[in-house]
């Protein structure tokens, strides 16, 4: 028995703190504006349509947070090298990590902004002063240290 209270204070104290970020729930309204604002970014570059596969979608308050993976519908891989990115020189598909996208949003009212995104990004590029200190609330897990 003192191995099992021992152990379940190990993962209690183990596990991370509760975050103070809401996942939006499928279906809603909010969800549809937050995926919706990083749609127009990511069909600016990569072309439309698209869709996403959702690893992280936070909110609180004005501020958002979301990491995807773009394809095409119905699961077709989107060929950087034919892509209006990839035309306009903003997309070098040889220094990319494929189609996995990362953003900070911005809510004013019912409208969702993605101010800051990066489509393949090979680091954690919003893990740094500027973003942690104006995102915190959504990205604090990846502030970790950072002032």
């Amino acid at each position: 028995m003192r191995f099992f209270k021992y152990l379940l204070m190990a993962l209690f104290f183990a596990s991370p703190v509760a975050a103070d970020y809401y996942e939006p729930e499928h279906g809603t309204g909010e969800r549809k504006s937050m995926l919706d604002a990083v749609r127009a970014r990511a069909e600016e570059q990569l072309g439309a349509p698209v869709e996403f596969i959702v690893y992280d979608l936070r909110a609180k308050s004005s501020m958002g947070f979301a990491a995807l993976h773009v394809r095409r519908p119905g699961g077709g891989e989107i060929d950087l090298y034919a892509t209006p990115g990839f035309t306009l020189g903003s997309i070098e598909p040889e220094f990319m990590d494929g189609t996995s996208m990362q953003a900070l949003l911005r809510r004013s009212g019912d409208t969702w902004v993605a101010v800051h995104w990066a489509i393949g990004p090979t680091d954690v590029w919003f893990a740094y002063g500027p973003f942690c200190r104006r995102y915190r609330a959504v990205i604090k897990d990846y502030c970790a240290g950072v002032n």
